[in-house]
């Protein structure tokens, strides 16, 4: 993985855990948020890897905007979909993701600090989402898109469109079912995963459809041809 070089244009995801401080043990939380943002930068190929900045915000950035909106999603699932194991299963984290797309700058290498255009409107949508999710016909949105001036690249109007049906979608799935989307995200079969959640297969299906998870795929797809 090679870091973004100064000067150039890029996505570059700013996200942080919602709720974070009424969390009731904030070092698993941590090792947790750690732990997917490893397993992230692994599966996604980021050009500079995720990394967690202060408490629980957390940055990274890419080279197209689709390839950000692929990896946020993941990381997503990764985190709310709390992962089957012995013992009681633990509470689901729900994290928000604002995307900027335009020039970014290195002011140091050592530790890393990056600005520039490309992270003022990363923060800009971040902000942006938690003004929003404030509303009650938007409590589920967690992305948000926005494109630095003068730079050309995709509409914001026509990604956060696609983004705010995605997150209802999402936000309102049960942990299960965003196991599966992830699994699904990943390319794995569906009969792999109802083995994993201990379930049949003809269950996994039903909830594929009947939660909207192949739709949300579908469109994950088509949303990772965006530049």
């Amino acid at each position: 993985m090679k870091p973004v070089a100064s000067g150039s244009v890029a996505a570059v995801v700013i996200g942080d855990v919602v709720g974070s401080r009424a969390a009731a043990d904030r070092t698993d939380l941590h090792a947790r948020l750690a732990a997917a943002v490893a397993e992230s930068n692994e599966v996604s190929g980021p050009l500079t890897p995720w990394r967690i900045t202060v408490g629980d915000e957390f940055q990274g950035a890419f080279a197209g905007v689709g390839e950000a909106l692929h990896a946020v999603l993941l990381l997503r699932t990764a985190l709310a979909g709390a992962p089957v194991g012995e013992g009681p299963e633990p509470e689901p984290v729900d994290v928000r993701f604002g995307v900027g797309w335009g020039p970014v700058a290195t002011l140091a290498d050592e530790p890393r600090v990056e600005d520039g255009p490309g992270w003022w409107a990363a923060r800009e949508a971040v902000e942006e989402v938690k003004r929003s999710a404030r509303r009650a016909g938007l409590r589920h949105r967690r992305t948000s898109y926005r494109r630095s001036e003068g730079v050309a690249g995709p509409d914001p109007d026509l990604v956060n469109a696609a983004l705010l049906c995605q997150d209802e979608v999402v936000g309102s799935a049960s942990p299960r079912s965003l196991r599966l989307l992830g699994g699904l995200l990943q390319g794995r079969p569906q009969a792999d995963l109802a083995a994993a959640e201990g379930v049949s297969a003809s269950a996994v299906s039903q909830r594929v459809r009947h939660d909207g998870l192949a739709v949300v795929v579908a469109a994950d797809a088509l949303l990772r041809r965006v530049t």
